[in-house]
Parts: structure tokens; sequence; C-alpha cells
């Protein structure tokens, strides 16, 4: 029988058929699996974890917690104690089931658990169980043909029982000591037999492993004595990187889109949670299978987050809309508060009393957590990353709905302009949450937010915000001088709108733009390029102090957009000139940039061969200065091959 089932986990565990965590078909477990950061807190004494429940979904431990892995959670802890329970927390997309899978698939192999036996896993979401079951019957249903193992495995004190995803259950816990089993094949209620599990009173020598979001922890801690609990905080950034080399499978492509993801700060962040980084690589793979390179891959951080949101709401009912319509609606004005309040965690009356308290629904987007001073205090929630409090803070105000004030929002308005004012005097902190405002309102993410998640968002704030726009920066500029651009952060909102009629309605009035001292990186350049590509009055630009930065340069980031009709030897060096996204974008036709002013830049020689393009291609480029700059001999050779080109109409070199 135990070898008969060994077999059957290896058909059952070995092949990944969760559709929406890989692009691939049936890849397998060892092939997939990534390191998690998981840490695990102190034996219970109470019965309940004192301040389980993710938070922020950032990758960071504290002293009182231990790290362990998928291969760790059941040896001795630091007192040599041996957990035989251990509930193993996280948000959804978080990656307990894969973790689940791991344990199964090594079991079987025996290269870890070895002290186990047998290895039941009950899928509590995906199977129906009976109303009345025995132990036995639970064991049978993991086994090949439902056929209950003989012998005397089920008094074997080296079995562990998995029950992954419990909150899908969805029954009370709460059942008379007097009732509970102490017989494994005795047939009771289902909630009876479980209880009986958990308390140990049958079979209270087997070990259990049970997944669940922070939803179910209170209930679940009434019932269990003793346990430890393990929280799953998401992917470290050497986990991020290890995911994206093993979903893509080719060190160049991963290389590529790691980069592309690390130059975008908030995007990078948001990867610490495993189904957002799947997001993100399923659609830069596509984008790679498109155009071979991201340099032009407009998929801005809202787009993608997006796209996460709707694989969270994938197997969801969608036949009454205006339910997670009305839902979203009032954990948007919850996140719009806290954002305007500093606040991250919200108590169990905040959530009830705005109507959020939708067994369904919540666990999707915010975690529970115990009080840390203990049950009684009653439960917290939180969002599970502080950008997706943002996103959702930043929809609050776009979200259609009948009223301007929506049920119990604190007197929370949705005006766009007082968000703005709020951002451009004091409140440097709503950035990203302005940002998402922008890439909100973009028709696309209109058409796409109303496909693929059935909320309607209203495009009435796009005037405001370009007015907005505009009139920052005509109050910033100096009086008396070219309106100019002086701010990074208004190409990154342009970037994430991504609409190029809009760009050039908003730049249409200024003529220069000037920066100075800031470390761009490639995210930062992408953005640059794609507005200065719109930007048809663009007269002068002017960086100082600058540098260019593109994260672990490869050969193959844009191998497939040479510099039109440079020479080879140009060619050669555009993929290591840190200006190349600057420059190419320069050269679009229609550009009116007369003076480039790059000083104190650190420009050096592999620059050159795009600047002497820039000079054969540019006509109306009549005053460039490289002050201190070390370009070498050979990089002035190249800059007077462009000199020499008779295109170039170069009036002033410093």
């Amino acid at each position: 029988h135990k070898q008969n089932y060994r077999e059957h986990v290896v058909r059952q565990f070995h092949q990944d058929r969760e559709g929406d965590s890989s692009s691939r078909e049936n890849p397998s477990v060892h092939s997939h699996y990534t390191t998690l950061t998981i840490t695990r807190e102190p034996r219970s004494k109470h019965g309940a974890s004192e301040a389980v429940g993710t938070t922020h979904g950032c990758a960071n431990t504290s002293n009182e917690l231990v790290t362990v892995t998928a291969q760790t959670l059941f040896r001795p802890d630091e007192d040599g104690q041996t957990p035989r329970v251990v509930v193993l927390v996280g948000p959804p997309g978080m990656g307990k089931t894969m973790t689940v899978r791991k344990v199964m698939v090594e079991w079987e192999e025996g290269t870890l658990h070895e002290q186990f036996d047998c290895v039941f896993c009950i899928d509590c979401k995906g199977i129906t169980l009976p109303k009345e079951v025995s132990v036995a019957d639970l064991v049978s249903r993991c086994c090949p043909h439902q056929q209950v193992p003989g012998g005397k495995i089920m008094d074997d004190q080296k079995i562990l029982f998995i029950f992954d995803g419990f909150e899908a259950l969805g029954f009370s816990l709460v059942q008379p000591d007097a009732e509970l089993s102490s017989d494994p094949r005795e047939v009771k209620p289902l909630e009876t037999t479980l209880m009986s599990l958990l308390k140990r009173t049958v079979l209270p020598e087997a070990s259990l492993l049970i997944t669940t979001r922070p939803t179910a922890l209170q209930s679940l801690g009434q019932c269990l004595n003793g346990e430890y609990y393990a929280e799953i905080l998401g992917f470290s950034a050497a986990g991020r990187e290890e995911y994206f080399h093993r979903y893509f499978e080719n060190a160049s492509k991963a290389d590529t889109a790691l980069r592309f993801a690390r130059g975008n700060e908030i995007l990078y962040s948001l990867c610490v949670i495993p189904i957002m980084s799947w997001t993100v690589c399923t659609i830069l793979e596509q984008e790679l299978c498109r155009k071979k390179n991201l340099l032009e891959c407009f998929k801005a951080t809202t787009e993608m987050t997006i796209s996460y949101l709707s694989q969270l709401l994938k197997h969801r009912d969608r036949d009454n809309p205006q339910v997670l319509q009305r839902f979203l609606l009032q954990l948007c004005s919850l996140a719009a508060d806290g954002i305007w309040k500093h606040k991250v965690l919200f108590e169990e009356k905040e959530i009830k009393d705005r109507g959020l308290d939708q067994p369904d629904l919540l666990p999707l987007f915010l975690n529970e957590k115990i009080s840390k001073e203990g049950e009684d205090h009653g439960k917290v929630y939180g969002f599970t990353h502080l950008h997706l409090q943002e996103f959702f803070a930043a929809m609050f105000y776009i979200l259609e709905d009948d009223e301007e004030m929506i049920g119990d929002s604190g007197g929370l308005e949705k005006d766009v302009n007082k968000l703005l004012e709020s951002y451009s005097e004091s409140r440097k902190d709503l950035n990203v949450m302005v940002r998402f405002l922008f890439g909100l309102v973009s028709q696309k993410s209109i058409e796409y937010v109303d496909k693929t998640i059935g909320c309607r968002i209203s495009p009435q704030a796009r005037k405001e915000m370009l007015e907005w726009l505009q009139q920052r920066h005509r109050d910033i500029s100096h009086p008396g001088q070219a309106p100019k651009i002086l701010e990074l952060e208004a190409f990154h909102f342009l970037f994430e709108m991504n609409e190029k009629s809009f760009v050039q309605s908003v730049l249409g009035c200024f003529t220069d733009l000037d920066l100075q001292d800031i470390k761009l990186t490639l995210y930062d350049q992408m953005a640059l390029s794609f507005c200065i590509q719109q930007w048809v009055r663009l007269g002068c630009i002017t960086l100082r102090g600058c540098s260019f930065h593109w994260q672990d340069p490869g050969p193959q980031l844009d191998a497939s957009v040479p510099c039109p009709g440079a020479p080879a030897e140009w060619q050669q060096e555009e993929l290591h000139c840190p200006i190349h996204l600057l420059c190419r974008a320069l050269r679009h036709s229609g550009s009116a940039l007369r003076v480039l002013r790059l000083q104190w830049c650190r420009l050096s020689e592999s620059c050159c061969a795009e600047l002497a393009a820039l000079l054969a291609e540019h006509p109306s480029l009549a005053q460039l200065e490289l002050g201190d700059s070390a370009l070498g001999d050979g990089g002035v050779r190249l800059l007077c091959e462009g000199l020499r080109h008779p295109g170039c109409r170069l009036r002033v070199l410093r």
C-alpha cells in the first residue's frame, strides 16, 4: 500500500496543475518552486498567535522570528522541541499551495521529511467532503482507488496530515469535547472528525500541517494547542531573482526582465508577492516575444497591478457585478482614509461598518491579524502590501458610484483637486497614489478594468489632472525664463497614463527640460524617453549632475535596435552606452531640439557613438555641452566623425 501510495503521489503532485501559476504547461514542482521567505514564531502558549498576519507583504524579518523553509518546517526549534502542529499562514497568491506540493514531492522522493512514513494531503478548496466521515475515510480520499491503507498504518505515529486552504471549509470549529472521537475508523459529522484531529483526541501522535489565509487564524487558535505558526512573507530580493530565472528558463531573458522590474521600484517591491511576480513575468514574456526587447515596453505599474487584481478575481462569480462594485467602493474608501491618516491597520469595527466583512471577498485584499494585546481586543486588518493600499486609495477617486460621498468614509470627499493640491504642497508621501491615479484614468485602463474586473472608472478627472500638471510646472518655473519642466515625476505620471495625445497636451506649453542631480534608473529613462518623443516644442535639454544607470547590463537588452545609419563601430558601442535611450528618443522625426547640455553627467567614451549619430541626424541641434566628461581620445575621434557628417549643423561644442 505504501509503495502504491508513493506512486500515486508522483502522478498527483509532480506536475503543477494550477493554470494561473505558470505560462507553461505542467512544469515540474522542482523547476517551478522558488524559495520563499517563511518565518516561524515561538510555540503558542495560549492557542493563538499574538501577531500573525502579513501587513505590507515585505519580506523582512524581526529578531524574534526564525526563518525556516519548506524543508525545515518540522525540524526541532531552538529549545529542541519538534513541532507537531504547524499552521502556515499567508494571503492569496503568496505560495501556500506550492509549498505543500514541494513538501509532498520531497517526501515521495525520500529526500526530506523522512520522519514521516505517510503524508496525506487534503485539498480543502478542491474537493467535496461528505457530511459524515471518519479519519480513515479522509485518508482513503488521498489514496489511489480510495482504498484505506492496510496494516497498522492508522495507528502509526509517523503520519503527517496536510490541510491545504483550511479557510475554505467555512464551518464553526466549536465542538463539545464529549463528542470528539478517538477511533480513526469511527464515522462522525465532518466538523467533529476534523476537530478530533485538531484537538488530537484521534491519532494524537500524528503531525499536522495546516495552510490558511489569515482570516481563519482566530478560530483555529481556539482549538489548537502548542501549535507553531509559520508565515509566508513572499520573495526576498534573492527569491525574486531566482523566480525570474526559473520562470524564463533562459538566463538572458530572465536578466532582461529582472532589470526591467528592478528599474521600477514600485513594481519590484510588489514582486515580493509570488502571484505578482508571475503576473509581471507573464506580461514581460509576451512583450519579449513580440518585440525582442523591453526598451519599448510601455506596460506601466498600474496596468500590471490591474492584471494582478484580475488574477485574484479570476475564479470569482461575475453574475452579480454590483456586489463587487459596492465592495470595491468601500474597500477603496478604507484605503484612501488610511493613506490620508498614515494608517495601515484597521480595526474590526471599521471593516464591519463599511460592510467589508464578506468572507468570499475580504481575504483577497485584506489580511487578518490577531491583536498583540490578545484576541479579546479584537482583530485588525491590513492590505497585503502598502503599494496595494495606495492603488486602491487612488481608485477611490475615480470609481463611478451614485453619490459623491460613499457610506461611512469618514467625510472623505472624492475631490481629485484636493488630492493633487495636497501632494503639491506638503504630502510628498502621496506620490505613488498620484502615479496610480494617472494610470487608472487612461483609456486603456478604463476599458481593461471594465472587462476584467467589471467596474466602471470615470474619465472626468482627466481634465483636472492635465490642468494641475501644467499649472504645477508653470508655478515652479523661474519668472522671465522659458517655461520648463523641472521634476522627473511629471514624466512618470505621464508614462503611467501612456497616452500620446495626453502627453502632447501637457507638454505642449513647455519648451525646456532641466533636471539636476538625479540618479536615472532604466525605468526613469524609459519614462523620459517616451515623453520626449511626444514633446514637439522641446528646444532645450539640460541635465546637470545626473547619472544614467542600467541595472545588470546584459548583451541582449536591446540588440534588435541598432543606431540607424551609424557605422558598425558605433553600433557595437551603443549597447554599453548609458545615454542610448535618451539619444534614440531625440533622433525621432519632428524633434526641434536646439540645445543639449549633459554637464557633470560622468559620460564616458562609450557615449560618443550615440552623440555622433545624433549630430549626424539632427539638423536643428546647434549647441552641445559636455562639461566635465571623460570622453578620451577615442571618444573625441568619434565626435569628430559626427561633426564632419553632412547632416551636422552644430554651431557650439563645449
